[in-house]
């Protein structure tokens, strides 16, 4: 992994580069805030250890709130010899994702960093859903087909959502009562069957190609294909 360490005690610097380098890893150095906050937002790290208190005029909690708002989602291991339960929330409410008091084993730091390394990227939120020629923006709240807008209701608008998130698949009037119409029992109405009705009529209108399709005895599907 490349590592970014931000640390200005240049002997615990040291130890941990030199470990974290003898594990197989590139590590870069920044001896205070301002510089970790550079190469931190101009390159890209796969785990950043940082020391809360810096000098330079950034210290560790102003950093990485600094760059979660630049949208930098780097997992972050905060060193410290602040011990307080306090001061531990305050680094993970800043966006750290670990926090390890010194004096520290280095097996323990080594344990940690690695992963945070094996975490999963964080996937960038799907603001756009699209089947066949139909399109659902999340942001605008919008549906077009064909690039025509489609006027629907609040109620249709979250019907489809959960539709074509489950494009492809059987969803069942069970799932849509519980996610569309908060649910969780079954007031015995044709209420589903009616919107699905009123949406179908909508999407389809002006098209040769249904997409919303009926599956007997189990709900309802939306696919490109017939």
């Amino acid at each position: 992994m490349r590592i970014l360490l931000v640390e200005d005690d240049a002997e615990v610097a040291r130890f941990v580069k030199k470990g974290l380098q003898e594990a197989g890893h590139t590590v870069e150095h920044a001896a205070n805030g301002r510089d970790g906050l550079f190469l931190a937002a101009s390159e890209p790290f796969d785990v950043l250890v940082l020391d809360r208190m810096l000098p330079g005029g950034v210290d560790g909690v102003r950093l990485v709130e600094t760059l979660r708002g630049q949208g930098n989602l780097s997992p972050v291991l905060f060193l410290s010899a602040l011990t307080a339960v306090d001061e531990r929330v305050k680094g993970l409410k800043a966006g750290g994702d670990d926090y390890l008091t010194k004096p520290f084993a280095f097996a323990e730091l080594l344990a940690r960093v690695e992963a945070l390394g094996r975490r999963p990227s964080a996937e960038v939120p799907t603001t756009r859903l699209k089947v066949a020629d139909l399109e659902l923006d999340l942001l605008s709240r919008t549906v077009t087909r064909g690039g025509k807008r489609i006027d629907v209701q609040p109620r249709e608008f979250r019907l489809l959502e959960h539709l074509m998130r489950h494009a492809g698949q059987v969803v069942t009037r069970t799932m849509l009562l519980e996610k569309v119409w908060d649910y969780h029992f079954d007031p015995q109405t044709n209420v589903i069957d009616v919107h699905v009705s009123r949406l179908r009529h909508k999407l389809d209108k002006g098209f040769d190609r249904p997409l919303i399709h009926t599956v007997r005895n189990a709900g309802y599907m939306i696919r490109a294909q017939a």
